[in-house]
């Protein structure tokens, strides 16, 4: 075994990454051909289940939001995505990387979660192509 390969077992998987984990219901809004197959296929393979459309009638623990600039509006994105949201949940708002057809600029998102009463948590890489924007609803006092 090369150590690449030694390298590649020892490593969290991209999905783990993220913060996916088992038994997770993950919806996945705004696929398209541009989308990244090896992050479906390592959040499919955390959660232990196939990712769920659009049109799935029952709550989610997670929603994958795949966004471009030409897709509209984000603020009425991220509100459709919390539709679904489980207390507790989130957003991973997936954009693509800076320079790449379909950017959207951060400032756009932080400008849009609030709006959509959302908050940033986090951003990271999520992909080559795609950047992660960690979204959550705040917590509701009792």
């Amino acid at each position: 075994m090369s150590a690449t390969a030694g390298q590649a077992q020892s490593e969290r998987s991209l999905a783990e990454r993220l913060g996916f984990k088992a038994s997770q219901v993950v919806q996945e809004i705004g696929y398209d051909d541009d989308c990244d197959e090896e992050l479906r296929s390592s959040i499919e393979a955390v959660t232990g289940s196939e990712l769920v459309d659009e049109d799935y009638e029952d709550v989610v623990d997670v929603v994958v939001l795949w966004w471009r600039d030409e897709d509209g509006d984000l603020v009425d994105g991220l509100v459709d995505a919390r539709t679904s949201l489980a207390d507790g949940g989130h957003i991973w708002l997936l954009t693509p990387k800076a320079g790449r057809d379909g950017h959207v600029e951060p400032s756009e998102i932080g400008e849009s979660a609030p709006t959509a009463g959302l908050s940033q948590t986090s951003s990271m890489s999520a992909a080559q192509e795609w950047s992660g924007t960690r979204l959550v609803a705040p917590k509701v006092r009792k």
